[in-house]
């Protein structure tokens, strides 16, 4: 069983920001109105500040402001969107119904878009699948749209969290660093709702948090802890001891290239420091047949036939909108090399975190070159590869590269409820499970957990810790709860939420993350209104609202 992180064992997590902040803001200085540590004028309370401008916190701000709040939204990157912004050009949802609300506004908006600039017959409006597939650029002017739309929301881009501040066990606002300046500014607020990837703001206010994979018998689910899982056979493999430990999914980017040579931006030399070794396996994975398509598929699902049997289904590669591909890493071949790549990542402080990200960015720059120019790869795969590059108007201030690293999991809050595999999953044993009477949102996502290590001695078949149960999960209840810490009051979590890992691997999608952000928003106004804590919020007044706002929250209506 792992360890439940307490709020002493987190000080390797942006230490020597946190330090500053709590030698600035704790004790005495509690959560009254000053002056910014970085010398500016003294800041109005906001009603809430939400921290993270992931589609979650989007959501979660949207929702407030137009229910009359005042919202800070703090984002690190210079852009908004999370991964819907950053590569991930495709809903991962399988049953529409299920996820409506601010999510179908979002999608609806990306089709109006594709519908007014090319007309009801072009063939980017096909591609875009009534707005649930699109680019980047497309999806964060979305974004963006929706959130300049509301005057009350201050946004406040490229700004790196420090430290939440707290009094008496109550979040009352954060601390952030403007990254161009160094300014320090201090954002008191009523409420405070975490929609980061990683936890930040709640590890920060010392709300407890999981870290890595529950034992089997920690919640007796079947998939838990250390696994081997052959995603053909549905079946257990030799070396699943269902043992807990620390290790995470791994983290890789989400790529967008580009078919179109008017618009590519061809890699002209390897990545510094390239070294072709890290993906060698890939070719012991041709000759076994690991590298072939599936026996059936869905259009959409990252499938081309003329991929199979090459080096290119190193890749997932699903067509979006003016000749763009939303590309993923593909996590069942045995020479995946991103796994073990995070280590350190969710707690270690900035400069551990840039380190990372710019290693794996390396690693997937590297893996383009290897697949477009190694000369041991066959060269019909090699043209098959040089079809594709990153594109010239995508992520034009970063190489055309995506900014947001795909953090699959992180810290994950111990809240007031724990949802677990056997909630997310068909149960006979337990048919009521999944049904919850606090329910603000519908999951339908299949368990999907990226692996954890790379290929061990004796691994044939899958990489440990690869899950992907598309027949096993069902359409089930997320509860309010799952949003709450146990201790912790002023804090409302929508993304890294109170889950275990596996249950985790099917509510971390973007559409999944939006509807939980608008009922944080909601959530937030009516704590605001009666003066209450999130914790106390009225569930059936918050599952009202949500219903007038179009949220699903029936199992029969999904």
């Amino acid at each position: 069983m792992n360890d439940l992180e307490q709020p002493t064992s987190r000080r390797s997590f942006l230490h020597v920001a946190s330090m500053a902040g709590a030698g600035l803001w704790a004790g005495q200085a509690g959560c009254r109105t000053g002056s910014d540590p970085g010398g500016s004028p003294p800041s109005r309370p906001f009603d809430c500040v939400v921290v993270g401008g992931t589609p979650g916190g989007i959501a979660a701000a949207v929702t407030a402001a137009r229910m009359g709040r005042s919202v800070a939204l703090v984002e690190e990157n210079a852009h908004l969107g999370g991964m819907s912004a950053s590569g991930l050009g495709k809903s991962d949802i399988e049953n529409r119904a299920a996820i409506r609300g601010f999510f179908a506004e979002f999608v609806e908006r990306v089709h109006r878009h594709y519908l007014e600039k090319y007309g009801p017959d072009s063939e980017n409006v096909r591609l875009c699948r009534e707005g649930y597939y699109y680019e980047p650029s497309v999806a964060e002017a979305t974004f963006d749209r929706m959130v300049e739309e509301q005057p009350s929301i201050s946004l406040l881009k490229s700004h790196r969290l420090q430290s939440t501040i707290t009094r008496e066990g109550t979040a009352c606002g954060v601390v952030v660093q403007d990254r161009g300046t160094g300014v320090q500014k201090r954002l008191p607020a009523r409420l405070v709702i975490d929609a980061t990837y990683e936890g930040d703001a709640y590890a920060s206010a010392g709300a407890r948090y999981r870290l890595g994979r529950e034992s089997r018998q920690e919640f007796g689910e079947p998939h838990a802890g250390v696994v081997y899982f052959d995603y053909r056979k549905r079946e257990f493999l030799p070396g699943s001891t269902g043992k807990g430990d620390r290790r995470l999914p791994a983290y890789t980017y989400r790529l967008c290239l580009t078919t179109d040579p008017g618009n590519a931006h061809p890699l002209s030399e390897p990545p510094s420091d390239y070294d072709r070794s890290p993906y060698l396996g890939y070719f012991e994975d041709l000759k076994e047949g690991r590298l072939a398509g599936p026996k059936s598929f869905k259009p959409g699902r990252g499938y081309y036939p003329s991929h199979f049997n090459t080096l290119v289904r190193a890749l997932s590669v699903s067509e979006i909108p003016n000749r763009k591909t939303d590309v993923n890493m593909n996590p069942r071949p045995l020479g995946f090399p991103f796994a073990e790549e995070n280590q350190g990542y969710v707690e270690g402080d900035w400069e551990v975190r840039r380190e990372i990200r710019t290693r794996i960015r390396r690693l997937t720059l590297g893996l383009l070159w290897f697949l477009q120019q190694d000369t041991e790869a066959p060269p019909a795969h090699r043209r098959i590869a040089r079809r594709y590059h990153l594109p010239q108007d995508e992520f034009t201030d970063n190489g055309h590269f995506p900014f947001q690293l795909y953090i699959r999991e992180a810290r994950r809050l111990v809240g007031l409820h724990t949802l677990t595999e056997l909630d997310v999953s068909r149960n006979q044993a337990r048919p009521e499970a999944g049904s919850f009477e606090d329910a603000v949102a519908v999951g339908e996502f299949p368990v999907d957990s990226f692996p954890v290590r790379k290929r061990q001695p004796g691994d044939t078949a899958v990489l440990e810790g690869y899950l992907y149960m598309l027949e096993n999960t069902r359409p089930y209840q997320i509860p309010y709860r799952i949003m709450i810490p146990e201790s912790v009051d002023g804090l409302i979590v929508p993304v890294a939420a109170s889950t275990s890992h596996v249950a985790y691997s099917s509510i971390r999608t973007e559409p999944t993350w939006m509807a939980l952000g608008q009922a944080a928003g909601v959530a937030a106004h009516l704590a605001l209104e009666q003066d209450i804590q999130p914790r106390q919020v009225p569930v059936g007044r918050l599952q009202e609202i949500l219903r007038r706002q179009g949220q699903v929250l029936d199992l029969e209506s999904s």
